[in-house]
């Protein structure tokens, strides 16, 4: 998984009836992209995460020098 700061996650939940969790990456500590990443969680807080399986990228772009 590749990613960059403002991109959007979607943790899908594991059992029936578990919520979605959404958040922001905030900061990207790996190289090109990859993981770990920073996110701020939509209930404010904020934590180190690795992406596993069920979760979700969704990419913003970004302006660039033609921006």
């Amino acid at each position: 998984m590749k990613a960059q700061p403002g991109d959007e996650l979607t943790v899908k939940g594991r059992h029936q009836g578990d919520d979605d969790r959404h958040g922001t990456i905030i900061r990207v500590d790996g190289k090109d992209g990859a993981p770990p990443y920073l996110v701020r969680w939509r209930d404010g807080h904020e934590s180190v995460f690795f992406p596993t399986s069920g979760v979700e990228v969704e990419h913003h772009a970004t302006q660039g020098a033609n921006g």
